[in-house]
């Protein structure tokens, strides 16, 4: 029979130099308690002169109960495969913490394939639980269906938050590993492959948690007018597509990523008129994914996690019966899956931290040294995509640094995967285009007007190459932003 415990005597079965695996996806589906009480015993025994670290999987970034806490408390020894916890981040920048930033679909495989350390326990957050182990999962899925499964042990935190009635939101799908795997049985977004509950042996359960907690995730701060514009680029764009025929009249499934910017293209497409009622096939399904569900816009969304503010999962929550038919939640492995993303022609929408000149894309590392968040899986779609577009305001920091630049600092996806970039300034379409002429499409569309005469400059320096790079001088502009703190004051004509 499973028995309750509480979260301090659940974290007493965590040892100094275990493994631990967590679900959800973001904060959605994230623990959230026992996370705390561990972290509460690394304090504790590091007073006492003992060591105490763990390693982490997780399926993507989580929340200050978990990466905060613990990277706070000096509780982790190794991290991946995605983050955005700021006390994480000085962490990992600080070598304290070993990080390694990988493409999210290929974290749950790798782990089957034996290549990581093995998964001392795994902690999940569930809505129900069974004597016979049949766990149904809350907002967030992750890698926790292949952690379950190789775990040594299971601590279940039961979130009393949500409700029973979101049975049947799961699709708990693991392939089979080479050389047995076969296709994957999804076909268009709304297809379901697995199971609607996770099926774990009941005798690894050490415990359950009960809670009651809403995730923590409050509503991304309203479009302002870069990113409006932004995402009014990508739907004229989109719309273009349409009416050349490059796209059918039907419309593709969308996959778009997190945040503001995400949020605005969103809005846009919902907003244009010539774009029809669409279908997701994404990783997270935010806040405005739900209003244009109401209005229409969005047919049915297939998705990792639900990665709502705690208002508005409360509504859904309390009105799932609607929305039963539009959502289906899956292992990310299956939502980031490379063939499916081929398969169904995803539109994918992903945005860039720097971008260069011939279309390389940078998402992760600030001046090519500092980890931001991680890759996501932004390169799982963008390499398969029926057409893979970057987004980026075109400068930061009050105009003080271009966003392309002559050439990134840290390469995450190459110019082969990247068709289109989009900036506040306009479209750069790069299919067809040789380096040259792909320089000349972004610098003419997408550069603020304080850089382009620079990067005409830089672009002239390479005279009669095939991709015309002057390596003495590809990354003055990042060098000028070290020395002066403005990229503006970049001078190309001493060479």
């Amino acid at each position: 029979m499973l028995k309750t415990i509480s979260a301090r005597e659940a974290a007493s079965y965590i040892n100094d130099g275990d493994v631990l695996a967590f679900s959800g996806f973001t904060a959605s589906g994230a623990p959230k308690v026992v996370t705390e009480a561990l972290a509460e015993r690394a304090r504790a025994e590091h007073e006492s002169g003992k060591p105490f670290k763990i390693g982490i999987f997780t399926g993507a970034s989580t929340s200050e109960h978990l990466d905060g806490v613990l990277s706070l408390a000096d509780a982790i020894d190794f991290r991946t495969p995605y983050q955005s916890n700021a006390n994480m981040r000085s962490s990992i920048n600080a070598q304290k913490i070993q990080y390694f930033d990988m493409h999210l679909s290929h974290l749950a495989q790798e782990l089957r394939y034996g290549f990581y350390k093995k998964i001392d326990v795994a902690v999940i957050e569930a809505a129900d639980v069974s004597e016979n182990g049949e766990i149904l999962l809350t907002a967030g899925v992750g890698i926790i269906p292949t952690a379950a499964m190789i775990a040594k042990k299971i601590i279940i935190e039961l979130n009393r938050f949500t409700p029973e009635t979101v049975r049947g939101l799961h699709d708990i799908y693991i392939p089979l590993d080479p050389p047995n795997r076969r296709e994957i049985p999804v076909y268009k977004p709304s297809d379901r492959c697995g199971d609607a509950v996770l099926k774990v042996d009941p005798d690894k359960i050490i415990g359950i948690v009960e809670t009651n907690l809403p995730d923590g995730l409050s509503p991304f701060t309203p479009a302002d007018e870069i990113t409006e514009t932004i995402g009014a680029n990508v739907a004229d764009f989109l719309a273009s597509q349409l009416r050349e025929n490059k796209i059918p009249s039907s419309f593709l499934p969308i996959q778009s990523g997190v945040g503001n910017i995400a949020n605005a293209v969103l809005g846009s497409l919902g907003a244009n008129r010539y774009i029809p009622p669409f279908e997701m096939y994404t990783e997270v399904i935010q806040d405005s994914v739900i209003g244009l569900m109401r209005t229409g816009n969005i047919k049915f969304a297939s998705g990792c996690s639900l990665s709502l503010s705690d208002d508005m999962m409360t509504e859904v929550y309390a009105d799932f019966n609607s929305f039963r038919d539009k959502f289906v939640l899956r292992p990310q492995e299956i939502s980031n899956n490379p063939e499916i993303a081929r398969r169904l022609g995803l539109i994918t929408i992903n945005t860039a931290l720097e971008a260069d000149i011939f279309g390389n894309i940078n998402s992760t590392h600030v001046l090519g040294t500092k980890m931001m968040n991680g890759i996501g899986g932004s390169g799982d779609f963008a390499r398969n995509a029926y057409i893979s577009i970057f987004t980026c305001p075109s400068v930061a920091k009050g105009g003080k640094i271009s966003a392309i630049v002559p050439m990134v600092s840290h390469l995450d996806h190459s110019e082969h995967s990247v068709k289109v970039l989009i900036t506040e300034q306009g479209i750069a379409d790069l299919r067809g285009k040789s380096p040259v002429q792909r320089a000349q499409t972004i610098i003419e569309n997408c550069v603020h007007p304080d850089y382009k005469q620079l990067l005409w400059d830089y672009l002239k320096l390479g005279g009669k190459q095939h991709t015309p790079h002057t390596l003495s001088a590809c990354f003055d502009m990042h060098r000028e932003f070290m020395n002066s703190g403005d990229m503006r004051k970049t001078d190309f004509s001493r060479l």
